[in-house]
């Protein structure tokens, strides 16, 4: 047994290498589906092909004798997808993984449909398929995504249809495979472009009809994955009313073909002007009528007699006027009275209280130089300047303590 691998003792690579391919040949032998990307025969004895996962952007490698690559009955070739019975292989020299297969059986029409039931299961159980989920289409797009086949039947019915219905309406064209191994990521390609693009409102994913094979694209787990997480509303027209893929479940809108998308994603310009016309009559006619209601309310309003002789109202009301008049009159005068006599009584008051009243009556105020007061002989010194306020005026005197005492 070998030690574990630390910082101090690291296992060298080929100890690695041949522990990852003792691993994967514990594996055992394994069913495996999936799509021949790539198909090459070379020499006698060996067949090399890769196999793709639809679903995924995922291939693996498988070899195989010509003897399992041409057995009767198999048509191996590239796009089929094919079951696979194989033994997982690592070449430690290269440290490269494959499939060393020893069976291989083409899908069935009937294992095709069973695969895509499976698949439609797993994404209705996430939810993808929830009526919540759809939104609704805009009314008259300027610009529509269309997601086709060049120079298809199914582009020219898409267009042709909308330009003669809506003649102003635009076109943002992807043109894309609508069958083989590459149409489901040529598809996804054209979807995510349109719709990063934010002059389209619309995308519609259209193609012509075909056998269960020719749509099986249109039924990919990832392109159905791709319409859900599109933040543009999408029409599918794919295939004839019959024909049921995967991203007709996803869509906001199925359409039963490439023309029933026309006319869901553009109205009809002559039924919109009927349709405009039709409320314009049905506007003048509520509001003519409402005019002539009003004019009937306002006859019967304007005859009756508080309107007929409006100065009868005030018949009778100069008499009370007049009283309030009196009354307004009196008892401001009343009021204006009573403040004049309050304002004497103050003015008395402050009059007795003032300074001056004090001064009137003989008293006099001295002060220093800077205004102080003086309260105290002592406070003063010989020779100071002092100014006496009397009633008459000031006087400025000067002190003499000429017996030394102030």
């Amino acid at each position: 047994m070998t030690a574990p691998s630390t910082p101090e003792a690291p296992w060298p690579v080929r100890t690695v290498a041949r522990k990852v391919a003792e691993w994967i040949g514990r594996l055992g032998e394994v069913w495996v589906e999936g799509q021949v990307a790539q198909l090459s025969r070379r020499g006698a004895a060996t067949v090399f092909l890769t196999l793709r996962d639809p679903a995924a952007d995922l291939s693996v490698p498988v070899t195989c004798s010509r003897d399992v690559a041409d057995r009767p009955g198999l048509e191996l070739t590239e796009g089929a997808r094919v079951i696979v019975r194989a033994r997982p292989d690592y070449y430690i020299a290269r440290g490269s993984f494959s499939l060393r297969a020893t069976e291989i059986r083409a899908v069935g029409l009937g294992e095709l449909l069973a695969r895509i039931e499976r698949i439609r299961r797993l994404l209705a159980a996430e939810g993808l398929f929830d009526a919540a989920r759809k939104r609704p289409l805009p009314f008259a797009p300027a610009v529509v995504g269309v997601v086709t086949g060049r120079d298809s039947a199914a582009e020219r019915d898409v267009l042709v249809t909308a330009r003669r219905r809506w003649p102003a309406v635009r076109f943002a064209v992807h043109h894309s495979l609508v069958q083989g191994t590459s149409a489901a990521a040529s598809v996804i390609d054209g979807l995510r472009r349109l719709d990063a693009d934010p002059t389209v409102e619309v995308i519609v994913v259209a193609r012509g009809g075909g056998s269960v094979e020719d749509l099986l694209p249109f039924s990919d787990e990832g392109l159905v994955r791709a319409i859900a997480a599109c933040r543009t509303p999408v029409v599918t027209a794919v295939g004839h009313e019959t024909d049921t893929t995967l991203v007709d479940h996803v869509a906001d809108v199925r359409a039963a073909t490439p023309t029933d998308a026309a006319h869901r994603v553009v109205p009809e310009i002559g039924e919109q002007r009927a349709l405009v016309d039709g409320l314009r009559a049905r506007a003048r006619h509520l509001v003519t009528a409402r005019l002539e209601q009003q004019v009937r309310w306002l006859e019967s309003v304007r005859t009756r007699p508080v309107l007929a002789s409006p100065d009868r109202l005030l018949h009778g009301r100069v008499e009370d006027v007049e009283q309030l008049r009196t009354r307004a009159r009196r008892t401001l005068t009343h009021r204006v009275e009573g403040a004049e006599r309050d304002l004497e009584h103050a003015r008395a008051r402050v009059a007795a209280l003032s300074p001056a009243a004090t001064l009137e009556r003989g008293y006099a105020v001295v002060q220093r130089a800077d205004g102080a007061l003086v309260r105290d002989p002592a406070e003063v010194g010989d020779d100071e300047q002092l100014s006496v306020r009397v009633a008459g005026g000031r006087l400025p005197v000067r002190v003499d303590r000429q017996d030394g005492t102030p």
